[in-house]
């Protein structure tokens, strides 16, 4: 049986919503909710999510959905959380915080890591799309060196905040990466978290046609591309034992790594990058695998 096989064809986010083509974070929600079932709570932070769910009282969404304040999601789940206990019906419900990169690396960050800390019983995914897209595309701690947005026109010049890193110093159970252009990783990721108790971390490449400036039709190319070339690493972090997975498994070598030229020139934001920032964000590039490397050993 292939893994495609292993996705159900039910759908709990309906066609008609209000996300634009291409994008890459109602494809992650779309495959994470069919993992989930629709046996679940979704607290939701201001994000492109909630522009998602159209107005009252028509939804895409058939699953129940808590729209919270920017800030607020791991805080607001950690209550929901705490109600489900109070009625005996934690052990039948997932809790489940989607919120964006914004919402996760910079002005949720503080929920976040309460949550963790207490050792809140829930899932909490970002899809990291790299930058306030609700908003109208300004940078986030999570936007990466180089990119241009409305608040860095000629480029950013900080390096994108290691958010799953940064969860697995808080010791939590389970912690994995994805991308939108791989479903089948990402449903088998999402399904996984459900089998751990506690804080469980998923953070997912979410490509945006708007704001990295490419065409549509080239969403899961771009999302291919961020991986192949070795600038997206995918990994899960089970109880501190970090291991690569899906096609991140066969790029341990340098040399098995696309140039990373395949993926800047297919987005806008990247076309005024000179030759010398190309070499940092490949210096970039490979410290980067460096890190991961020296986790598996």
């Amino acid at each position: 049986m292939g893994v495609m096989t292993l996705i159900p064809e039910e759908e709990f986010l309906f066609g008609g919503n209000r996300a634009c083509p291409g994008c890459g974070g109602v494809i992650a929600l779309r495959t994470a909710i069919k993992a989930l079932g629709n046996n679940c709570i979704f607290v939701i932070p201001a994000s492109c999510a909630t522009i998602i769910s159209g107005k009252f009282p028509a939804t895409p969404y058939n699953f129940p959905v808590l729209n919270m304040p920017f800030e607020t999601a791991g805080a607001a789940a950690s209550g929901v959380v705490a109600a489900l206990e109070v009625m005996e019906k934690d052990q039948d419900i997932t809790v489940v915080a989607w919120a964006g990169d914004g919402g996760t690396a910079d002005i949720g960050l503080q929920a976040l890591s309460g949550a963790a800390e207490r050792g809140t019983n829930f899932i909490y995914i970002c899809y990291d799309n790299e930058a306030y897209m609700n908003t109208g595309n300004q940078r986030s701690g999570a936007t990466p060196f180089g990119a241009l947005t409305t608040t860095t026109p000629t480029g950013k010049f900080e390096l994108k905040k290691d958010m799953p890193r940064i969860m697995a110093a808080h010791d939590i159970p389970y912690i994995a990466t994805a991308c939108s252009a791989f479903p089948e990783d990402l449903f088998q990721k999402v399904k996984k978290a459900t089998t751990f108790k506690g804080p469980r971390y998923i953070h997912i490449l979410s490509m945006c046609p708007t704001g990295w400036r490419f065409d549509s039709s080239l969403s899961i190319a771009v999302g291919r591309k961020a991986i192949s070339t070795g600038m997206w690493i995918l990994y899960e972090i089970e109880n501190g034992q970090l291991t690569l997975t899906g096609k991140s498994k066969f790029l341990i070598d340098p040399a098995k790594r696309e140039p990373i030229e395949e993926y800047l020139k297919l987005q806008g934001r990247f076309a005024h990058i000179s030759d010398k920032e190309i070499e940092l964000i490949h210096k970039i590039r490979e410290a980067e695998w460096s890190k991961i490397l020296s986790c598996t050993e």
